[in-house]
């Protein structure tokens, strides 16, 4: 039998490609399925061709592509990173309590504690007024941070905490404080934690 009929066997040509030669043996095993006659026919002029296609390209008389015969030659794909999302590892939690704020955000909440500091600082050491200005600014953190999400609850516990915060923070960096009473330096320390808490927390 000639190689030409082991081709024309399997309904092909000479030119014929490797998977074209695989697809061709499948699909006449399945259309043949009942009759073990032609089932070997098929696999003996599978098996000649292919070892025909060795021989010729032992012999040189076959090209082998470049990427089949030096895979490592070829350029390596850069992985697709169009469809690429990052993981977020930041807690739940944390996301809804953090805020982007936008220019207008920052800008309300620094000129109001500017001016209440500003004041702490030129009234000296008057208890009264520090109260004061230490009630406008805890009305000005829960007012920023009540319109953002309009929660009060939320804003209230925000705020409270922050003011504790803040007062615990400046009595212990009280020894910081040069030119400044420790009350004034104190109010200074919880206005620039409630300032964060406005601008940074919702």
């Amino acid at each position: 039998m000639s190689n030409q009929s082991h081709y024309q066997q399997l309904g092909l040509t000479e030119d014929a490609s490797f998977e074209e030669i695989q697809a061709a043996k499948e699909h006449l095993k399945q259309k043949h399925g009942d009759n073990q006659k032609i089932i070997e026919n098929i696999e003996a002029a599978y098996d000649a061709i292919l070892m025909d296609r060795l021989r010729l390209r032992q012999e040189g008389k076959i090209k082998v592509p470049e990427g089949i015969r030096y895979p490592e030659k070829q350029p390596k794909k850069a992985p697709d990173t169009s469809n690429f999302r990052p993981i977020n590892q930041t807690p739940v939690w944390v996301q809804n309590l953090i805020d982007t704020p936008s220019q207008a955000d920052i800008l309300w909440p620094s000129g109001i504690y500017v001016v209440l500091g500003t004041i702490s600082i030129y009234s000296g050491n008057q208890s009264s007024s520090l109260q004061l200005t230490l009630a406008f600014a805890v009305g000005s953190c829960l007012y920023f941070l009540n319109r953002k999400e309009n929660k009060l609850g939320r804003a209230v516990l925000l705020t409270v905490s922050g003011l504790v915060f803040g007062l615990i923070l400046g009595g212990i960096l009280t020894s910081l404080a040069t030119g400044l009473t420790a009350e004034v330096f104190i109010t200074l320390v919880t206005f620039l934690v409630l300032w964060m808490i406005s601008c940074f927390l919702r």
